[in-house]
């Protein structure tokens, strides 16, 4: 998420962590069925409908940096270096996902994300939003005038990587292996640049950063 930059977007910011943070002590205290929204706003002392002003449902109280995932990997399209190709920009950033979710600390919270069903699906949602969203960032990159199956299709490996590379063993030789097969797939079906009339791009000058 974006820094806050006024006095009231700070405050703002720190009450939706505070309430973040009071949900998932909880969580994982009494267990995520037996907490409800009440006793949340209850333990932050806030109101409920400060919860719900800061947090959609019960369920985004957990996923709290759904926000800053989605940008993240938007950011490792547009912001990487002029002549950096495609995949090994998202490659890093997923790995970087990887490693913070696979952390000690973080054990916890995703044994109790495996054993909720509730949360399980809205992980689920959250990655196809987040696919959608890459697919998005990846057909602008390539000037395209609309996203297409091939970008929503890598963009989807993209994010599913992040999932299996978690529950693997070897977490970096996982994610070796499936971007091995994202690069693969990459090469053979990337979409060409759209020719302009009044500069025509050359291939060379095209093909640098896909």
């Amino acid at each position: 998420m974006t820094a806050p930059s006024g006095r009231r977007e700070r405050k703002k910011a720190a009450t939706r962590q505070k309430i973040a943070d009071t949900a998932l002590q909880l969580f994982l205290d009494r267990g995520y069925d037996a907490v409800g929204i009440r006793d949340v706003a209850a333990e932050a002392d806030v109101a409920v409908t400060t919860v719900f002003s800061h947090f959609a449902s019960k369920e985004a109280l957990v996923f709290e940096r759904d926000e800053d995932f989605e940008q993240g990997l938007a950011r490792a399209v547009t912001d990487r270096a002029p002549h950096e190709p495609l995949i090994p920009a998202l490659r890093r950033e997923i790995q970087a996902m990887v490693r913070h979710c696979t952390a000690d600390s973080a054990a916890p919270i995703w044994r109790m994300i495996d054993e909720s069903p509730a949360l399980r699906q809205f992980e689920e949602s959250m990655r196809l939003r987040h696919a959608e969203s890459l697919a998005t960032a990846i057909a602008a990159d390539l000037d395209l005038p609309q996203t297409t199956t091939v970008c929503r299709t890598i963009a989807r490996f993209v994010i599913d990587a992040h999932s299996l590379a978690r529950a693997a063993a070897d977490p970096d030789a996982a994610l070796d292996e499936i971007f091995r097969m994202i690069e693969a797939a990459w090469a053979v079906t990337r979409p060409s640049r759209p020719s302009s009339t009044e500069a025509p791009v050359s291939r060379t000058a095209a093909g640098t950063r896909r």
